[in-house]
């Protein structure tokens, strides 16, 4: 129910600047698209049932990070106990500096794991998580090297392409992110912890992307 309410308020959004504020027809598509970017944020973001309660203005940066650290490290446990500890030492810095929301100087940290150890697909992830923090939700240049190294560095690890993924969703680019995670999904073993996470974001992903291809033919 949560969902319709949430379709039937963009459509109404749509509705309303499209017919009764006369928006130019010419800027129906980015309006569409402005209205879905919106949806993919709260249906990889949203926690629906979550109860309300009072907050603070703006959620605050030292939360975003301290998740983003907390979500990584469920990819990777222990393994990376085996790294380089001097590398290792720095992803540590740069984790706490992410928790605090200070995402610039993280990545400047991180730089230094991966010129220590450039085979630390780890470190790389860090660092290409930092600088999408830095830069808001979106996927840089920088951040895309980064997660390609990441990659390149383990190609089985399933960390890279799920956090690729959520930029790439994140920066509108649903069908790519879709194609991402429905391969991570499939090579997923069935115990793995971050697997019910990962299938209810394809979900929802699917759902968004079928919304936007229905609107395409329908234009």
């Amino acid at each position: 129910m949560t969902w319709l309410a949430i379709i039937a308020l963009a459509l109404g959004c749509f509705a309303a600047l499209a017919f009764v504020l006369k928006a130019p027809r010419g800027g129906w598509e980015a309006i569409g698209a402005a209205l879905l970017l919106g949806l993919a944020g709260y249906a990889l973001q949203g926690r629906p049932g979550q109860p309300a309660a009072p907050h603070a203005d703006d959620p605050s940066a030292d939360a975003r990070g301290a998740v983003m650290v907390d979500e990584r490290r469920i990819f990777f446990g222990a393994a990376g106990a085996a790294r380089d500890p001097a590398a290792n030492s720095w992803v540590m810095i740069g984790d706490a500096l992410v928790r605090h929301g200070q995402y610039a100087n993280a990545a400047t940290i991180l730089r230094g794991a991966v010129e220590k150890d450039p085979g630390n697909g780890e470190a790389w992830l860090a660092l290409a998580n930092a600088l999408v923090g830095h830069a808001d939700g979106a996927l840089s240049p920088a951040a895309l090297y980064a997660y390609r190294h990441a990659i390149a560095a383990d190609p089985d690890a399933p960390g890279p392409p799920y956090f690729l993924g959520l930029a790439l969703a994140g920066s509108g680019r649903l069908q790519a992110a879709q194609s991402l995670w429905q391969g991570l999904l499939a090579k997923t073993p069935d115990d793995a912890p971050w697997r019910p996470d990962l299938q209810m974001r394809l979900g929802r992903l699917n759902t968004l992307v079928g919304m936007a291809e229905r609107d395409a033919a329908a234009n």
